[in-house]
């Protein structure tokens, strides 16, 4: 993949409103309205996107509680959809779904999104991934606790924990981040998480910075390793 560090800022990228997701040139990240039961959402094509070649791997960005409303630019604050916006291209088809205020994530309506964002696109089914940061942390575990078999791996970020149902995540690939001086969301939930997932038999790569406090995901998300790691990973390869 391209590095995410050097600026590459070629054009000018286009934000708007469309309705039909197939409308969409590869480099550009656009805005979506809700269809159906779907969130309002961020649509990102990467550059080496071709419509009838090789299929695009996608990735799943949940935004923290801050990023919630109906002021669609408030979820490039942050993550994936701020690298694109700011011209990194990244190897995938970007999904950045925005909560409205005081909403939680529903899994439900990630469905919905998930469907809407990849209809009529070449997408590859085998390499869907989600990562999350805080609020959209838990909305990664949570997501991925209801469906364990349909993405090819997870990268939440300081996230609250959900050990309740952590064994059925054994089989997902899943790489978490933390910062051990947040004093918003404790360490403790990732080191619960990873602890019980490991006991489950799963297989947990955790990173946990040790002079961060809640924002982990700035470094997180500027760290190419992060997206060449997801990519490592396919459902057919599990």
């Amino acid at each position: 993949m391209k590095s995410i560090l050097p600026l590459l800022m070629m054009g000018v990228f286009m934000t708007g409103c469309a309705s039909l997701p197939e409308k969409q040139h590869s480099g550009h990240q656009v805005a979506f309205t809700k269809q159906g039961n779907s969130y309002q959402y961020l649509r990102y094509m990467p550059d080496n996107y071709d419509p009838k070649g090789e299929k695009s791997p996608v990735l799943v960005f949940l935004h923290g509680s801050g990023e919630r409303g109906n002021d669609i630019n408030l979820v490039k604050v942050h993550g994936p959809p701020q690298l694109v916006e700011n011209g990194h291209d990244l190897p995938f088809i970007v999904i950045s779904p925005q909560l409205e205020s005081n909403e939680m994530w529903d899994d439900a309506r990630l469905d919905a999104t998930l469907k809407a964002a990849i209809a009529g696109t070449n997408y590859d089914p085998d390499r869907i991934y989600v990562t999350g940061l805080s609020l959209g942390g838990i909305g990664t575990w949570n997501w991925a606790i209801a469906h364990p078999n349909e993405f090819a791996a997870i990268a939440p970020v300081a996230a609250p924990s959900n050990v309740a149902f952590a064994c059925k995540l054994k089989n997902v690939p899943i790489w978490l981040f933390h910062g051990m001086k947040d004093d918003v969301v404790s360490p403790i939930h990732s080191k619960d998480m990873e602890r019980w997932i490991n006991d489950c038999g799963g297989h947990v790569k955790a990173t946990y910075y040790p002079d961060a406090n809640h924002d982990s995901w700035t470094a997180t998300y500027n760290n190419p390793e992060v997206y060449d790691w997801l990519l490592q990973h396919k459902l057919k390869a599990k």
